[in-house]
């Protein structure tokens, strides 16, 4: 089965677009034909990358994505038509990929699909959001507020996500060097003592011939783990991609010291800045919660926010259908209540989300205050543990025999 995205005429005289999925072009057309529907034109979506040709590799980095996007805002606020102006951002484009795609884009825009549907046509390459943005700029006739608007989104929810990775790196790097120290003293250091002390009848302690055995362990069978270990990552990657293996890791996440709670304030983050943006650029509130919640990376928290939206269909109030996922604090419940009460809800949601951003910056200078020290300590002592109890036995050896 494919799926065709179609653009059809109605009995009542309305021009729509829509996705359907059939075995052929010509199945659907007969199909939707059957029920007293004019079939203009026919498209089938494409797959992941959606351009023939594209390597599985290939991506748009989120920083061409944003330059494009002022761009085209730019362009577009001169008074130059939208396919002009995709014309010249699609001949400037550097990366070759995008380039291709734009090309694509246009295409379907001359054909008479409008922008959104293109864009969405791409499979996964291009964000929900962005999409669901171009849709609701295209229905207001208000494309240059609502493509602003999308870029100011991005340019926060990058600036975020880069000060949460540049603080956690220093920490990271700290346990990788003390691990790959640590593997080095099991597997070459500590065995050389090993047969320094086969050599004498003398009793080792308990944590010598621990960390001994060990050591011996590793250095017999270190060839074979490495081996286990190439075998077992393409399984351990595929299972991770998948739906299971990523709601399990994504759970995993949440429950690290220290950094699961700035994941979990990123996540409604988020959420709470899409929504806003959604909202603020005309989308209704149920399908703009149903893309708000698809763009949460985490999917344990996209789980239960994608529940928030048939809540609300059936009547429930937004920040009672919020307070029923049990992630979000009181206050910023509190805040949505005032929101919606005073028509006022775009605003609050905004508040809502810097609010978590200012949370986030005071939980990762806390983070990095605590966890570098930690780190030290921690590893420097197991360090110390493994060379004393090498070590330890010499000492008394030689105090013997002195």
């Amino acid at each position: 089965m494919t799926e065709y995205l179609a653009r059809i005429g109605t009995p009542d005289g309305l021009v729509v677009q829509q996705r359907h999925r059939a075995s052929s072009a010509e199945a659907l057309r007969r199909e939707l034909e059957g029920k007293g529907l004019h079939v203009f034109g026919l498209q089938a979506v494409r797959g992941r990358l959606g351009v023939p040709g594209l390597k599985r590799r290939e991506r748009i980095t989120s920083i061409d994505f944003l330059v494009f996007n002022q761009q085209f805002a730019t362009l577009l606020r001169a008074g130059i038509p939208v396919l002009q102006s995709l014309e010249l951002l699609q001949r400037s484009q550097s990366n070759p990929t995008f380039r291709r795609v734009l090309a694509q884009v246009l295409e379907d825009v001359r054909s008479g699909v409008s922008l959104s549907d293109s864009f969405a046509s791409q499979g996964n390459l291009f964000p929900r959001l962005y999409c669901a943005t171009l849709m609701a700029g295209e229905q207001a006739g208000e494309l240059v507020p609502v493509l602003t608007r999308y870029t100011q989104h991005s340019q926060v929810l990058e600036a975020v996500r880069r000060r949460v990775t540049s603080a956690l790196t220093y920490p990271l790097v700290l346990v990788s060097l003390s691990l790959g120290l640590i593997t080095l003293l099991l597997t070459y250091v500590i065995p050389r003592f090993a047969e320094f002390y086969l050599g004498f009848s003398t009793e080792l302690p308990l944590p010598t011939v621990i960390v001994l055995r060990t050591a011996h362990f590793f250095e017999r069978n270190l060839p074979y783990l490495a081996g286990a270990g190439v075998v077992a990552f393409p399984f351990v990657r595929r299972w991770l991609r998948g739906e299971r293996g990523a709601l399990v890791l994504d759970r995993l996440k949440l429950r690290i010291p220290f950094t699961g709670t700035i994941l979990h304030l990123f996540a409604l983050s988020q959420f709470s800045r899409s929504l806003g943006t959604l909202l603020a650029g005309g989308t209704p509130l149920v399908r703009a919660l149903e893309v708000a919640s698809s763009t949460v990376t985490n999917r344990a928290m996209s789980g239960p926010l994608a529940r928030v939206a048939p809540m609300v269909r059936e009547g429930q109030a937004l920040w009672s259908s919020l307070e029923s996922t049990g992630l979000f604090p009181e206050l910023s419940v509190a805040m949505v209540q005032v929101g919606e009460a005073t028509g006022a809800l775009e605003e609050m949601l905004f508040n809502v989300s810097q609010f978590y951003d200012e949370s986030i910056e005071v939980k990762l200078a806390r983070v990095v205050t605590l966890i570098e020290p930690l780190v030290l300590v921690v590893m420097g002592g197991v360090v110390a543990t493994l060379l004393l109890s090498v070590y330890y036995p010499m000492f008394t050896m030689m105090q013997k025999v002195q």
